[in-house]
């Protein structure tokens, strides 16, 4: 199987400049600018976990395992280059099964400009799961960090938040381009992406920064999958919006004097100010007489 499909897989690939020598061979081989700093990630999704392969499309399942790499590298405003592909298939419709997850990362992969460089391809009785390497590039000292956020500044995120569960885990957009424009036009202090939820994933951009943040509950943009799904569990649409998980949207923390201008800016995406950083650490509602202090909530991977 393995042979005859990376021969298919040759035949799809596109040639890109940056890979000097790409699938074929024992290894890759990437033209490296000396002038750029290397950017790399990894995510492993896995079915019954991060995907039903019963239930959903093997290409959304594909597009799915690159998009969350990409997300990754729109946090660190790092642009994406080649991605290295490993997949673990279950021995029945092995080849069927793998063809249709290359379609999503393909079409994804030609989207971004990024090269599919190798991987591996394993049969075996288990479940499908798909682990993806990206390797990114950025200019020295200039890639985003969760650390660099300082008190005062305005926190920023992007599109709506909560019910990716019903949709958006499978078929959003990383905001690889938005990272770009954000980056050559304007000052970012800190970024991460909410993978596991906007409370947790807030308190862990505060935590390596040293701050705290005053949060404008009122101000959080809820998604109109987040309400459909609290008129079908009886839910809170804020409560979804703010641990759901899995939105890969980017929050931002930028100087508060450049807020207006990124707001009104016209990026393509949305963005929204929910709250301003502070010397106090912890996350708080920030309300007309008091502040409440708020418990991070949101999907935490087993150990």
């Amino acid at each position: 199987m393995e042979q005859s499909f990376l021969a298919w897989l040759r035949g799809r690939q596109r040639d890109l400049p940056q890979v000097a020598v790409g699938i074929g061979d024992d290894a890759a081989i990437l033209d490296w600018p000396s002038s750029r700093q290397l950017v790399t990630s990894v995510d492993t999704i896995v079915d019954g976990v991060d995907f039903l392969l019963d239930k959903h499309s093997l290409a959304s399942i594909g597009h799915k395992a690159l998009a969350v790499n990409l997300s990754d590298m729109a946090a660190m405003a790092a642009d994406p280059v080649a991605v290295l592909v490993a997949i673990s298939l279950p021995n029945q419709q092995a080849t069927q099964v793998a063809a249709g997850i290359y379609e999503g990362i393909l079409a994804t992969a030609a989207e971004f400009g990024v090269a599919i460089s190798g991987g591996d391809i394993t049969v075996y009785d288990g479940p499908l799961a798909i682990s993806i390497t990206i390797i990114g590039q950025a200019a020295p000292q200039k890639a985003w960090l969760r650390s660099g956020a300082e008190p005062d500044d305005a926190v920023l995120v992007s599109g709506s938040l909560g019910g990716s569960i019903l949709q958006k885990h499978l078929a959003f957009t990383p905001r690889v381009r938005l990272a770009q424009q954000l980056r050559d036009s304007f000052t970012i202090h800190a970024a991460i992406d909410i993978s596991d939820g906007l409370l947790l994933d807030l308190d862990r951009l505060c935590a390596a920064s040293g701050c705290g943040i005053e949060l404008q509950l009122d101000q959080i943009p809820i998604s109109d999958d987040a309400k459909t799904l609290s008129l079908q569990d009886g839910g809170d649409p804020l409560e979804h919006a703010l641990g759901d998980g899995e939105d890969y949207e980017l929050i931002l923390t930028c100087p508060a004097e450049q807020a207006a201008d990124i707001l009104a800016a016209d990026l393509g995406t949305p963005l929204t100010q929910i709250g301003v950083l502070t010397s106090r650490t912890g996350l708080w509602s920030k309300l007309p007489n008091k502040l409440i202090r708020l418990s991070p909530r949101g999907f935490v991977h087993g150990g």
